[in-house]
């Protein structure tokens, strides 16, 4: 049993990275993880950083001004007013199904590029723990090993703790590429040394993935009613399974009457379940410790 949203997410794998900052204010297997050394790497004499000095984040804001930040420099608070450093394009039999994404946790959309972005941008609006999310939230332009490089990720996030992640979403064929490890290893480096966390993201358990996709039809705040989401928590005894509780609250209705209710509740983290095995009418509810 799972005990909670955030522990949900550990239990798929999800990685949780180390503290970072921000002042307002997270797969199976190893398909999260921090960023390995680049295939072939060549060691670095005495330990060394690879970077030089003064890497810069150019954040791209709605009223058309592009500001460079240096990276050392970077707080949370630089990406109010923010939009995406890329415009997000479709064309006629493209492999990559972009789009917007209503996230309730913005309270506005947010743009992905692909179906595995939008994975794991449902996974970070689940997180009860999330409390901000920009789409290519900046271009990252530094020198290394002596040559300018840019790089533009794919999320950045914050918690209320106050971690800050850096995520980038690649398949998991594409990681042992050395070239595309490379590509995603000296961001990291930059990322780390911010003091804020890196992630590479390529997929979870799908058991999840399904029922947090099917959660989410109830992220909205207006589609249950405050008082409705109220009574289902309220419904809840000990050890109750899914079907219950519906039978409990719709009285002489049908059950599934009640089910928006319930289902809004464990979208908002106020009752949880084993979200490793699919939902059903024996999904056993609690209410979060």
């Amino acid at each position: 049993m799972v005990s909670g949203a955030l522990e949900t997410l550990t239990a798929a794998g999800l990685a949780v990275a180390p503290t970072g900052e921000a002042r307002n204010g997270h797969v199976e297997g190893d398909a999260a993880r921090r960023l390995p050394k680049p295939a072939g790497a060549a060691p670095r004499r005495g330990g060394g950083s690879r970077l030089g000095r003064g890497a810069q984040a150019w954040i791209r804001y709605s009223n058309g001004q592009t500001i460079p930040v240096g990276f050392d420099q970077l707080r949370w608070e630089h990406f109010t007013g923010s939009v995406p450093w890329r415009r997000m394009r479709s064309r006629h039999g493209q492999a990559h199904l972009p789009g917007e994404y209503f996230a309730a946790t913005t309270g506005g959309h947010v743009i992905y590029e692909s179906q595995l972005e939008l994975a794991r941008l449902l996974l970070a609006d689940f997180d009860r723990d999330v409390v901000g999310v920009y789409a290519q939230p900046f271009r990252l332009v530094a020198r290394v090993d002596g040559r300018q490089r840019c790089h533009v990720p794919d999320f950045l996030t914050a918690t209320r703790q106050g971690v800050v992640t850096v995520v980038n979403v690649k398949p998991a064929r594409r990681l042992a590429d050395p070239l595309v490890a490379e590509a995603l290893a000296w961001p990291a480096e930059v990322v780390r040394q911010r003091g804020w966390a890196c992630e590479v993201w390529s997929g979870c358990d799908p058991v999840m993935l399904d029922n947090v996709r099917f959660l989410a039809a109830y992220r909205r705040p207006w589609v249950v009613a405050a008082h409705d989401v109220d009574r289902a928590c309220a419904a809840v005894g000990e050890a109750d399974q899914l079907a219950a509780v519906e039978r409990r609250l719709a009285a002489d209705a049908p059950p599934y009457v009640a089910r928006p209710a319930v289902l809004a509740a464990l979208w908002q983290g106020r009752l949880v379940t084993d979200l490793t095995r699919p939902l059903s009418g024996a999904s056993v509810l609690r209410r979060p410790s």
